[in-house]
C-alpha cells in the first residue's frame, strides 16, 4: 500500500521479540508494517478454518471484542474465515502474521482488512518485501504466531488443517491451548484435541477472559438481556438481535425452549 514503508528489525533488539527465540528455527529479522506498541500489549492467539460455519464466526467476533476490551491483542495470520474474523472483532488490538511478504496483498479478498491493520494496528513478515504467497511459508508462519502469544485458540479445524499444526507447535512449547465446543463430525479437529487432552475446553466466553484478568460482564444494562425479560418470544427477539442470541445461549446467559427465550 502506497505511503506505509515496510521496516526491518532484529528480534534480539526488541525484549516483546524475545519469546520467539524458543520456537523452532527462530527468524533472526522480521519485517513489518504499522504500530509497533501493540507488541507490549499481552496477546492471544486465535486460528482456524478458513470455511467456518456462523455459529463459530459469532464466537470469534464475540471472543475477540472481549479480549480487547482487556487492552489484550489477538495475534492471527490474517487467512480467509476464522482469521480474518479475529483481527476484525479485535481491531485495532491485532498483529496478523503474514506467510508472504508485506509489500504483496494476500489474500486479495483480505485487501481491505490487510490495509486497515497496516494503517491502524500491526503486521509482521519473516519474508523480503515482495517476496510472494507459496503454501510451506504459511506453515513456517504458524510457528510466529503461537511464539508470539500466550495462550492458542483453535476456533474450528478439520483433521488435515494447518491450525492442528499450531496446536501441536502451542503443545511442544507449554502454550495452553484452547477450543470451542462442537457438535459430532462438525470440526473434527478441535473435538479430536479434545478427545486426546490437547486442548481445553471455552464453555463459558466471560469466564475465559476473566481467566486472563478481565471482569465477567454483568446483565444489568444488558440490551438483549432487558429485552428477553419482557419478551420471551423467540421469533422477535431473534428479528432484533439475529444471531447475537446464540452467543448468549453459548455463554449461558439465555436458554432457547422452542418458541421461547428465558433468562438464566
Amino acid at each position: 500500500m502506497k505511503g506505509i514503508d515496510t521496516k526491518e528489525l532484529f528480534i534480539s533488539s526488541l525484549d516483546e521479540l524475545k519469546c520467539l527465540k524458543k520456537v523452532k528455527n527462530p527468524p533472526n529479522k522480521l519485517f513489518y508494517k504499522g504500530d509497533l506498541s501493540l507488541l507490549k500489549k499481552r496477546k492471544i492467539a486465535i486460528v482456524g478454518s478458513r470455511k467456518m460455519t456462523i455459529y463459530t464466526k459469532n464466537l470469534i467476533l464475540n471472543l475477540s471484542s472481549k479480549l480487547k476490551n482487556i487492552d489484550f491483542c489477538v495475534v492471527s495470520g490474517c487467512a480467509l474465515g476464522c482469521d480474518a474474523a479475529a483481527h476484525k472483532g479485535a481491531f485495532p488490538n491485532t498483529i496478523a502474521v503474514f506467510g508472504n511478504g508485506l509489500n504483496q496483498i494476500y489474500p486479495k479478498t483480505n485487501e481491505a482488512l490487510i490495509n486497515q491493520i497496516y494503517n491502524s494496528s500491526l503486521a509482521l513478515s519473516e519474508y523480503e518485501p515482495n517476496t510472494p504467497a507459496k503454501g510451506y511459508q504459511f506453515l513456517e508462519r504458524n510457528r510466529i504466531v503461537v511464539g508470539l502469544s500466550e495462550a492458542l485458540i483453535v476456533a474450528q479445524a478439520d483433521l488435515r488443517s494447518g491450525s492442528l499444526q499450531s496446536a501441536r507447535l502451542a503443545n511442544e512449547m507449554g502454550i495452553p491451548v484452547f477450543v470451542f465446543p462442537h457438535r459430532i463430525n462438525e470440526s473434527r479437529g478441535t473435538n479430536e484435541l479434545l478427545a486426546k487432552n490437547k486442548a481445553n475446553l471455552i464453555d463459558d466466553i466471560d469466564k475465559f477472559v476473566a481467566k486472563f484478568g478481565g471482569e465477567i460482564s454483568k446483565n444489568g444494562d444488558d440490551e438483549l438481556i432487558n429485552f428477553v425479560k419482557s419478551n420471551s418470544n423467540f421469533d422477535e427477539i431473534y428479528a432484533k438481535f439475529g444471531d447475537k442470541i446464540y452467543e448468549y445461549e453459548f455463554d449461558g446467559k439465555i436458554e432457547i425452549l422452542g418458541t421461547k427465550v428465558l433468562v438464566k
